[in-house]
């Protein structure tokens, strides 16, 4: 195992970026941007785009996305006051799963941070996984990465 770093990701890998303007309280002891607040901007941009998109009704969607998985590996640090973009492209869609690609950036092309969030489509009122509808599907392949060969 050489354990060499996978080169980071640019803005141009991903077909969504949301801007997100970052807080004070985002801002640690050390200075810069504490990670907890990643995850903050992942779900808000993840969440942005599909309300943006007619996926998600807050109030009454019958399917909800609830989170089962996240990760972030951080590049560099950022810090307050800035805009935030949050790269954002679908890298598996499964049968009532979305599995999301997701970076930070400041004005660089490299990502600051990259990471992962998963969503499981849920019936609201039943709590069980559902398939996820068609038209949400074509929307979702839309912000895919594309497939690689066998």
């Amino acid at each position: 195992m050489s354990g060499a770093r996978p080169a980071p990701l640019r803005d141009g890998d991903f077909p969504v970026l949301v801007p997100i303007t970052t807080r004070w309280a985002d801002n640690d002891a050390f200075s810069h941007i504490n990670n907890v607040a990643y995850y903050s901007f992942f779900d808000t941009a993840v969440n942005m785009w599909l309300v943006e998109n007619g996926i998600l009704d807050i109030a009454s969607s019958p399917l909800v996305g609830l989170v089962v998985e996240t990760g972030c590996r951080y590049r560099r640090p950022l810090a307050y006051p800035m805009t935030v973009r949050i790269g954002l492209r679908v890298a598996r869609l499964g049968t009532s799963s979305v599995r999301y690609d997701v970076a930070a950036f400041d004005t660089a092309e490299e990502a600051a941070a990259e990471g992962n969030f998963t969503h499981v489509y849920v019936d609201r009122a039943s709590g069980r996984p559902a398939s996820i509808p068609e038209d949400w599907r074509e929307k979702f392949r839309r912000i895919a990465v594309p497939a690689t060969p066998s």
